[in-house]
């Protein structure tokens, strides 16, 4: 496929990105979290595969930058934060913070270094919220101590590295697919619990883990 075929397709998966954060959030107002949350798990893969195919082949558009950028925010923050709910004043008030939280972290955390993320990535802070959701069949409590923590994690300076799933080591793909299998095939308890461990060894062991390949890239240029 030549380049533009290629922008079609991530363009795509960002639109389809958008579309299910969009049901999402139709979802949780309908009370309907269970769909809400398994919208945002699927979502979590799509939005990886994307970046990966526009690392890999170098691609950058304006357009598709900023249909991503759109496609994030709505489903990894607005459609994240309405998992909590909008019942009680406390609930509207942390979902309002979480949004505000994402927000912050897509406009102004930004940083120089290709091989870094400044602040927990969105995707992942989603991932957690949702497989909370499906295992704790919404308990507003629980969602509510979960998303007061991945607001901490996305305002922290603190420095993550680009996981790069699909362009790492074996294993990382092997999660990957482990994911996408389990999504189609496997339990909804089985794999929401997969998809948190999944994103909580990313964010408590975010170099121990999943940062050797970056190492070893900054050491190769520094040779």
């Amino acid at each position: 496929m030549n380049e533009f075929s290629w922008k079609d397709v991530t363009n795509a998966l960002s639109l389809a990105n958008l579309i299910l954060g969009l049901f999402s959030i139709f979802c949780s107002f309908c009370k309907r979290c269970h769909s809400a949350s398994w919208m945002l798990l699927i979502s979590f893969l799509l939005d990886m595969a994307v970046g990966a195919i526009t690392r890999h082949l170098s691609l950058c558009s304006k357009s598709g930058v900023e249909l991503n950028d759109f496609a994030i925010f709505t489903t990894f923050g607005l459609a994240s934060a309405l998992l909590l709910g909008v019942d009680g004043p406390l609930n509207g008030f942390l979902a309002v913070i979480y949004v505000l939280a994402a927000t912050f972290r897509l406009c102004f955390y930004s940083t120089d270094a290709q091989l870094t993320y400044r602040g927990l990535p969105c995707r992942y802070a989603s991932c957690v919220l949702a497989s909370t959701s499906l295992l704790t069949k919404g308990n507003t409590f629980i969602l509510s101590c979960m998303a007061s923590l991945m607001v901490l994690f996305m305002m922290d300076q603190s420095y993550y590295p680009h996981d790069e799933i699909l362009e790492s080591e074996n294993w990382k793909k092997l999660v990957y697919m482990g994911g996408a299998i389990m999504l189609l095939s496997s339990p909804f308890s089985l794999t929401a619990f997969y998809c948190l461990l999944w994103s909580l060894s990313y964010i408590f062991f975010p170099d121990a883990l999943w940062g050797k390949a970056v190492r070893l890239r900054l050491q190769g240029q520094g040779n």
